[in-house]
């Protein structure tokens, strides 16, 4: 598959993947696709994990510390963030709201729904996480064949009820802001060890802002040193995406296999899923780019209509929708807002770089819905508090997002673990996140073009088209 592109190579992966599962949940190969394919799937799981936490760390501290002299940029380089920061976190909220409002991952039958629920209690316990919330017992299906098949695949199931009862009493209480406590480290080395991603956010965000206000002669060798060593993590995500087709088809097969057992109803089950879940994306993808982005821009800047504003950025959300990349659609974003919107050189040159850096919007809420829909597909009910750890880690870990394709995969495992969820769920939604991928980098693109605009107008940088 050497001449194909990689997207076009991943998507056959994902199907010859889905293809194979159907085969083996039909003709019984169940157990040596457990035993032979699904480790390879878990090989590329931990390779995600391996880099996802050095890549936040390094991507957060290179990006605030692209910003310069906070004191020179002063006005504009705090209005950039902001805005950036806000415009993400609406994103996030919008992806929430519509997860919850249209529940696609509630919409499957009562028997996988309970079978993935005890898998996921299992995965709680064969990782030592403590239970966050306590499932109601009577809700488990008096289902005997249901039961014993989950035994044989877990053997860890026989004592499962029991144990878990005995944890449920032993949860303790915390203080209303023990979270807020939680996000400051005692002990970065600690918090990179255990994947306490909130806690190695903060530490990066803290260490770029003390880098920025050091002396130039200081404060050099450490910026380069950073984007160096961001460079490097990168590259290896592109490594490991070289190989992504294979390790694709077997995570894929392994999950779905695992999911749908030996019955091909549950197969048909996790499909209908997929197709809930895909139009709550695009549904909230298509809001920021055709009503919120817009409505921003003429509330803000005067005289852009919505026609206008769209029709300026079309090449660049064309780019980003054929490229999936952000950074490899810089150029033609640059020359939209430039020459279609009217914002300055000297605006544009500063806010579009930076928003291909940190501003992912559409991968935030991408992340936020994915993640609820996949605790709704497992029996779990997020709580408020914790659908709130969704909204600041989604936001906080998309400054980390490297602009390349797929890049929201990596830190969608950090999501994920943020609220105690298995990050091996990502494969169940690996059939349409090709697909998807290139609707959220039209709306990450779109979003720069938005905010490069409010920018350029609120310094009186912005000459009507």
């Amino acid at each position: 598959m050497k001449g194909l592109a990689l997207h076009w190579q991943v998507i056959i992966g994902l199907v010859v993947g889905m293809v194979y599962a159907w085969m083996s949940v039909t003709y019984g190969w169940n157990q040596f696709t457990l035993d032979y394919i699904q480790p390879f799937g878990d090989i590329f799981i931990n390779l995600l994990k391996l880099i996802a936490v050095p890549l936040v760390l390094f991507s957060i501290i290179s990006g605030v510390t692209s910003l310069g002299n906070i004191k020179k940029l002063g006005r504009m380089g705090l209005k950039t963030l902001l805005i950036y920061v806000g415009t993400t976190m609406m994103a996030v909220v919008v992806g929430l709201v519509l997860v919850n409002a249209f529940s696609p991952g509630s919409g499957a039958d009562g028997e996988l729904l309970e079978a993935n629920r005890i898998r996921y209690e299992l995965w709680r316990d064969a990782n030592g996480i403590q239970t966050l919330d306590a499932l109601n017992y009577s809700e488990i299906p008096e289902n005997a064949a249901l039961v014993e098949r989950l035994r044989l695949e877990s053997p860890e199931a026989n004592d499962w009820v029991e144990d878990k009862l005995t944890k449920a009493q032993r949860t303790k209480s915390t203080g209303p802001l023990q979270p807020l406590v939680d996000v400051v480290p005692k002990n970065i080395f600690g918090a990179l060890a255990d994947m306490s991603m909130l806690q190695i956010i903060f530490f990066a965000i803290f260490f770029g802002v003390v880098v920025v206000g050091l002396p130039e002669d200081k404060k050099g060798p450490i910026v380069r040193a950073m984007d160096a060593l961001n460079e490097v993590f990168v590259q290896m995500v592109w490594v490991v995406m070289k190989a992504m087709p294979f390790f694709v088809f077997a995570l894929m097969a392994g999950q779905v296999v695992k999911a749908a057992g030996t019955d091909p109803a549950m197969f048909q089950q996790l499909l209908s899923f997929l197709l809930r879940y895909s139009l709550v994306v695009v549904l909230g993808l298509a809001l920021m780019v055709f009503v919120i982005y817009p409505m921003l821009v003429h509330l803000v800047v005067k005289g852009m209509t919505w026609k206008q504003f769209q029709s300026g950025m079309r090449d660049a959300q064309i780019t980003a929708f054929s490229t999936s990349s952000s950074v490899a659609t810089l150029p033609v974003t640059m020359k939209c807002v430039n020459q279609n919107l009217g914002v300055s050189t000297r605006t544009s040159s500063f806010v579009l770089p930076i928003g291909a850096t940190v501003n992912m919007d559409g991968t935030s809420m991408y992340q936020a819905i994915a993640v609820v829909a996949l605790a709704q597909f497992h029996m779990v009910d997020l709580e408020w508090s914790q659908q709130a750890v969704i909204v600041l880690t989604a936001t906080l870990a998309s400054i980390g997002a490297a602009a390349i394709p797929s890049a929201g995969l990596v830190l969608m495992i950090i999501v994920l673990e943020s609220v105690g969820l298995n990050p091996g769920w990502i494969a169940l939604i690996f059939p349409v996140d090709r697909i998807l991928d290139m609707c959220r980098t039209v709306v990450n693109v779109t979003g720069d073009g938005a905010v490069s605009s409010i920018i350029a107008a609120s310094e009186n940088e912005l000459e009507q088209a």
